[in-house]
């Protein structure tokens, strides 16, 4: 059951990708291309030869970005899926919906949305060159922290709701996540590589259309796979017997 499971993650993280896809070319690519002349403005006004493209800008929007949303998208699913075979059965009464919106919410927090607030992603002409080896150790070592925290707020909010309720458990387990990963955004440095003449209107436009993408796929992955599974389960439902049963049984 877990195989099908991930399959069918993988499929529909395709098509989350697909979407994802068709969100960057209307609200994300064109702040790009709007940060690249702005890089192209700085080059010419320092008179610095602009850089030769390993790959031209046509097949990066194209299919560059489409190739990699797809293959994000797979890849994103099919760890959905193992996630979702893990917590399904043991979040309650939840059922297959409900549990895919929240593993589908708690991945986007831990892995998208906590990473992206200390460190925001930055559209081409920002960032020194040099640094981009720290920049993405200081990232992943975000991201590291905040996935193991979520993981644990998750085992520690089952064992308390058996003595507090799920609500309850739910809660103080949320609230000492958020904590905690504050005290680890607080520690680690801050980078702030963006140049003063820089617009700011073409900075947050670019963030908030990066931050789009992985909203996009994420809803797409929890709604979909949520119901494809759900009918799933009802399909396989014998006469006079539980409706839903842990898929690894």
């Amino acid at each position: 059951m877990v195989g099908k499971l991930l399959l069918r993650g993988m499929l529909v993280g395709i098509v989350a990708g697909l979407l994802s896809f068709g969100f960057a070319k209307l609200f994300a690519e064109p702040s790009v291309d709007r940060a690249i002349a702005f890089e192209a403005q700085m080059e010419a006004a320092k008179g610095e030869a602009p850089e030769e493209e390993l790959v031209s800008r046509d097949v990066q929007s194209s299919i560059g970005l489409l190739t990699g949303t797809v293959v994000y998208g797979a890849a994103i699913g099919g760890l959905f899926a193992l996630v979702f075979a893990y917590a399904y059965g043991r979040l309650g009464g939840l059922k297959a919906r409900g549990t895919a919106a929240l593993v589908a919410s708690a991945g986007f927090v831990a892995v998208i949305l906590v990473p992206f607030i200390k460190y925001p992603a930055n559209p081409p002409s920002v960032g020194d060159p040099e640094t981009i080896g720290r920049r993405t150790i200081l990232y992943f070592i975000m991201l590291a922290i905040s996935v193991i925290a979520m993981f644990n707020a998750v085992v520690v909010a089952r064992k308390l709701s058996h003595r507090l309720g799920l609500w309850n458990g739910a809660v103080i387990t949320g609230l000492a996540y958020l904590v905690l990963v504050g005290i680890v955004q607080a520690i680690l440095p801050t980078v702030n590589e963006v140049p003063e003449n820089f617009s700011p209107t073409l900075l947050w436009q670019f963030r908030t259309g990066a931050l789009g993408i992985h909203l996009v796929l994420w809803c797409s992955l929890s709604l979909l796979f949520g119901y494809l599974t759900e009918r799933s389960f009802e399909r396989r439902r014998l006469p006079g017997q539980a409706p839903y049963l842990h898929p690894t049984k």
